[in-house]
């Protein structure tokens, strides 16, 4: 004859799923709002008991290496009250094999800067954490999105990570999107707030060794070719440069990091912009936001 499983049994078990499952280094979750994409997560174990956490989000390249990513934050996060949130945009979610939709923030009828912000929300609301603003990070393609997210989205930050992108947007108002901004009322229905990035603490860093150029060179006839599509420069630190001198031509102050003897691995660059991250926080926090920070040991 089978146990009846009484409410408190049933609470017990709920608890241990909690702490195996959503605390420390959680599962797997889709999206509620769309499924096709997913996203895990590093969370305290002590959540809650040191004050309400900082969010902060660390998007995957091509490779997509999320977890990667969260393990590499892992420890930040717990001795600096953070919560780690690592989404997946998979290759092809329409079906076409296509890897580099969520770099250049619209595919087709996808909009990955609503997608994130949606997940960014269900998170809060899981966690009970105010996800007004959140730090980004993303190297190589998660750079791409990074920056173009940050001029898109600047009132949603408390900072910006912007690693090696392969191509970037400056902000040209004479050029289309993605290249420059000049149609980006029209694409996004947003317009871009100079002054609200100017708000936002942003660090730009890339390898001194990341010169290859295979990946990132435009050809006429390419998925992403279009005019100018190349001028900022042939390889990543040069492009880098470009996207540096352009924030600081709107008066938006850039932290220029880059690494001597790193190649294009984002794991690499993890630490300095750990580095980053804790002195914007210390800055936060001293303002009265939160408790000390302290960098991961």
């Amino acid at each position: 004859m089978n146990q009846a499983v009484t409410p408190t049994d049933q609470a017990l078990s709920e608890n241990a799923g909690r702490h195996i499952y959503e605390l420390g280094h959680t599962t797997v979750f889709a999206s509620r709002s769309d499924p096709r994409f997913s996203y895990c997560l590093y969370v305290p174990p002590d959540l809650g008991r040191r004050g309400p956490p900082d969010l902060v989000v660390a998007m995957h390249g091509t490779g997509r290496a999320f977890m990667t990513y969260r393990d590499g934050f892992a420890e930040f996060g717990r001795w600096n009250n953070c919560i780690i949130l690592c989404p997946l945009f998979p290759v092809g979610v329409r079906g076409d094999g296509n890897r580099d939709g969520f770099k250049y923030i619209q595919e087709a009828d996808i909009r990955y800067d609503e997608a994130l912000l949606s997940i960014v929300e269900e998170v809060g609301e899981r966690y009970g954490l105010d996800v007004t603003r959140f730090a980004l990070f993303g190297f190589s393609g998660g750079g791409h999105f990074t920056h173009r997210f940050l001029i898109l989205h600047p009132a949603r930050l408390w900072a910006a990570s912007i690693g090696a992108p392969g191509s970037v947007t400056l902000l040209d108002p004479t050029r289309d999107w993605w290249v420059g901004t000049r149609n980006i009322q029209e694409r996004f229905g947003i317009t871009v707030d100079v002054a609200a990035m100017q708000r936002v603490p942003v660090q730009m860093i890339v390898g001194a060794a990341d010169l290859e150029t295979w990946e990132i060179t435009h050809r006429e006839g390419s998925q992403h070719w279009m005019p100018g599509a190349n001028e900022a420069g042939r390889t990543r630190p040069e492009r880098l440069d470009s996207l540096r001198r352009s924030f600081e031509a709107a008066g938006i102050p850039v932290r220029f990091d880059v690494v001597p003897n790193v190649t294009h691995d984002g794991n690499q660059v993890v630490s300095q912009v750990q580095d980053f991250f804790a002195d914007v926080l210390k800055s936060c926090r001293s303002a009265g936001t939160a408790s000390d920070v302290v960098k991961a040991p």
